[in-house]
């Protein structure tokens, strides 16, 4: 694998795409308006970006919103949505039209993709497209950065901060500690936990580490049991009380950067490209994985 390596481009792209989408969701689109009751659907990546949208959207006081495996969503009529948001980088994923063909005529649907020219488009109400964010490599980088990055920017926040700090996370150095250990535990809370999840992932789909993620008052319940000398612990956001000194007495290393979570998320792309070229591996073609999970029948 060489330095031309799609996923390299494309996470190396991230500061740029989500100023594109931010401009895109601090302007007049069809997401939600304050005070509806919101459905989030995904698969996977897509997922992991709808819990932390569905937490801030929550925290700003802007209505109930849930996140949910689109293969697991509950959007019965007792529930009472308002709208269901649909997160799918391919347009084709065969759960995410699922959701979209079971409630068509019943709940207004948005979804944000990156390819607008697929089935998701005509069965959705409305769409959001940013093309500028899709990619050609099997593991998700940009996509679902750019499609939060539109989200956060509906929700009223501004997105230029979050955009500096990405392009530092783009040039600050890999610690050898990173590339060579054996474990990670991904933690964050409130709207982090999404990333954490996504983190994790990353790490697993791009260089078949082991990896794990939790909410981070979680991980004393249980999980640190998995911390060790050549393992990482490593928090999106900011840290428990406490919890650093725990982590560090089992002799894990404890990682926790003050930069806006989802660049930190961007530094963690960089880390699981480097690790798959350690091992040999193509992140653009990452083993039993496919761009889209499409389904027979």
């Amino acid at each position: 694998m060489g330095e031309t390596a799609y996923m390299e481009q494309e996470l190396r792209s991230q500061p740029e795409t989500w100023r594109a989408a931010a401009k895109i969701g601090s302007g007049d689109t069809p997401l939600p308006a304050a005070g509806a009751r919101v459905a989030v659907v995904g698969c996977g990546t897509s997922w992991f970006m709808a819990q932390s949208y569905a937490a801030l959207r929550e925290r700003a006081g802007l209505g109930v919103t849930d996140a949910f495996a689109a293969s697991e969503a509950f959007l019965g009529a007792a529930r009472g949505y308002d709208a269901v948001v649909a997160i799918t980088r391919s347009g084709t994923t065969t759960e995410v039209l699922r959701v979209l063909e079971a409630v068509r005529g019943r709940i207004p649907t948005i979804t944000v993709l990156g390819d607008a020219d697929t089935l998701a488009t005509s069965l959705s109400d409305e769409t959001v497209a940013l093309p500028f964010a899709d990619e050609k490599s099997v593991v998700q980088t940009r996509f679902a950065t750019s499609a939060l990055a539109l989200l956060r920017a509906h929700l009223g926040e501004d997105l230029a901060g979050p955009v500096s700090d990405a392009q530092e996370a783009l040039s600050c150095p890999l610690e050898q500690e990173w590339l060579d250990a054996e474990q990670f535990s991904f933690l964050g809370t409130g709207w982090t936990f999404g990333l954490a999840n996504e983190a994790a992932l990353k790490m697993r789909e791009a260089s078949q580490s082991w990896t794990e993620s939790y909410p981070a008052m979680e991980y004393r319940h249980g999980p640190i049991a998995i911390a060790a000398p050549g393992r990482v612990t490593w928090l999106l956001g900011q840290a428990p009380e406490g919890l650093e000194a725990e982590v560090t007495a089992t002799g894990a290393r404890f990682v926790c950067h003050p930069r806006d979570p989802l660049a930190d998320l961007v530094l963690i792309h960089r880390v699981a490209l480097e690790r798959a070229r350690v091992r040999g591996l193509d992140p653009d073609n990452p083993r039993s994985l496919t761009r889209s999970v499409m389904l027979d029948g």
